[in-house]
C-alpha cells in the first residue's frame, strides 16, 4: 500500500471494502494492487466473486465515521502517512486502525507485554515494575487491557506511554472496571483497534487484536500464561512476523507458568527485567521494508478455468499458495488472483504463512 493522503471519497471507500464480508487483510492488498483504488474495488466485488456481495453502503460508512468523530477518535488508513511503520511492515498488513489518543506515538519503539487474566499477585508486581523500567528508558508499552497481566502492564507505563489495543472498538470497555484505566490510556497514550468504534468484542475478534499487539511491537513479553492461553496466541503471531518473543520463568508447580515454561524449550529468550528487554532489542536491525510475495506479481485476471481447478484442489486442510501454483502448474500471480476470487465468494479461506484451504460452509 502506497502512502499518500486519501480524499474523502476514497477514505469512505478504503472503509467500505474493509467492511465487506470475507475481504480480509490479504484480499483486501490484493484488491488494491489489482483495481488500483477502493473505490473500483468495490464496483469490481460482484464480478471477482461472480455472486451477490453484501458491501456497506456509503451512508453505512459515514454513520461509522460518525460514531469515531463521537469518541474523538481518528481513522487511520494504510495509505495514509500518519500509519505506524511497524504495521505497515506485515505481510500483509491491516488495511485500517480507529486510533483514541494520541496517534503519534505509535511510531515509537514499542514493546508488548502480555499475559493470564487470573494472573498471581507477583506476576502483577512483575508486569507492572516491567512496565514502568521500559517506560524510563523511552519504551513504548502494549497490552490489551484485559485483566490481570495486561491492566498491571498499563498500569505501570501509563507516565511513560502506554497503548491498549482492543479486540472491540475503542469505545468498548473491557472488563468494566477498567473504565478509568481506559480513560486514562485515551488522554496520555492511545486506545488502538481494527473494529468498528462502537462494536462490541466478540470471540472472533481476539485473534485480530492479538496480531495487532504483536504488530505494533519488536518484541513480546509474556509473564504467565497456561498452556491454552491467548498470550500464546500473540507469541506465536509474534515470531510468524519477525518478532523477538520473550517469556519469565516460574514455578512447573504453578499452571500460570507452563505456557511462559514452554515458550523457552521453545526457544523464546529468559526474560528476568527490563535489562534482558533491551538486550534483546540491541541485536535487532532497522526497520525493512517489507518483501512483496513472489505470488503476488502484477495484479491481473485469472484465466478461464483456473478458479473451479483450484476449487477443486483445495481442502479443508491448509496447503501452501506455492503448492497450489505447483499442482495447478499456472502462473503464480494467475493462481493468487483466482484463489482471492474464491475467498471474495466465501469458498476459500487465507491462513498464516501463505497458505489456504477450502472453507466450510
Amino acid at each position: 500500500m502506497t502512502a499518500g493522503p486519501l480524499s474523502d471519497v476514497e477514505r469512505v471507500a478504503w472503509l467500505r471494502l474493509a467492511r465487506t464480508p470475507n475481504v480480509g487483510p490479504v484480499a483486501f492488498e490484493h484488491l488494491l494492487q489489482r483495481c488500483g483504488s477502493a473505490s473500483a474495488a468495490v464496483d469490481a466485488l460482484p464480478d471477482l466473486a461472480r455472486r451477490a456481495v453484501d458491501i456497506p453502503t456509503r451512508a453505512e460508512a459515514q454513520r461509522e465515521l460518525e460514531a469515531g468523530d463521537r469518541l474523538g477518535a481518528r481513522l487511520i488508513c494504510g495509505a495514509d502517512p500518519a500509519f505506524p511503520p511497524l504495521l505497515a511492515a506485515l505481510d500483509p498488513p491491516p488495511p485500517l486502525i480507529w486510533v483514541l489518543g494520541d496517534a503519534g506515538i505509535l511510531t515509537r519503539q514499542a514493546v508488548a507485554v502480555v499475559g493470564t487474566r487470573v494472573a498471581s499477585a507477583a506476576g502483577q508486581r512483575f508486569a507492572r515494575t516491567l512496565a514502568t523500567d521500559l517506560g524510563h528508558v523511552g519504551k513504548l508499552v502494549v497490552s490489551g487491557l484485559a485483566r490481570g497481566i495486561d491492566g498491571a502492564a498499563h498500569e505501570g507505563s501509563l507516565p511513560t506511554g502506554t497503548v491498549a489495543v482492543l479486540g472491540g472498538g475503542v469505545g468498548d470497555i473491557y472488563p468494566p472496571e477498567h473504565a478509568d484505566l481506559h480513560a486514562r490510556i485515551a488522554r496520555a497514550g492511545a486506545v488502538v483497534s481494527e473494529s468498528p468504534p462502537d462494536h462490541r468484542a466478540q470471540a472472533r475478534d481476539f485473534p485480530r487484536r492479538n496480531r495487532l499487539i504483536s504488530g505494533l511491537s519488536l518484541a513480546v513479553v509474556v509473564v504467565e500464561a497456561e498452556l491454552k492461553s491467548g498470550s500464546l496466541i500473540t507469541a506465536r503471531l509474534a515470531a510468524e512476523q519477525g518478532r523477538e518473543v520473550l517469556a519469565v520463568p516460574g514455578s512447573p508447580l504453578d499452571p500460570r507458568a507452563r505456557g511462559t515454561n514452554d515458550l523457552l524449550r521453545q526457544g523464546a529468550t529468559v526474560c528476568e527485567g527490563a535489562e534482558d528487554v533491551l538486550r534483546t532489542l540491541e541485536g535487532l536491525g532497522g526497520l525493512r521494508e517489507r518483501e512483496r510475495r513472489r505470488w503476488s506479481g502484477p495484479a491481473e485476471s485469472p484465466p478461464d478455468g483456473l478458479r473451479d481447478h483450484l476449487e477443486a484442489l483445495l481442502s479443508p486442510t491448509p496447503v501452501t499458495i506455492d503448492e497450489l501454483v505447483r499442482a495447478a502448474a499456472a502462473p503464480a500471480p494467475a493462481v493468487f488472483a483466482a484463489l482471492v476470487e474464491l475467498s471474495l465468494a466465501g469458498l476459500a479461506e487465507f491462513g498464516p504463512g501463505g497458505t489456504v484451504a477450502r472453507r466450510e460452509p
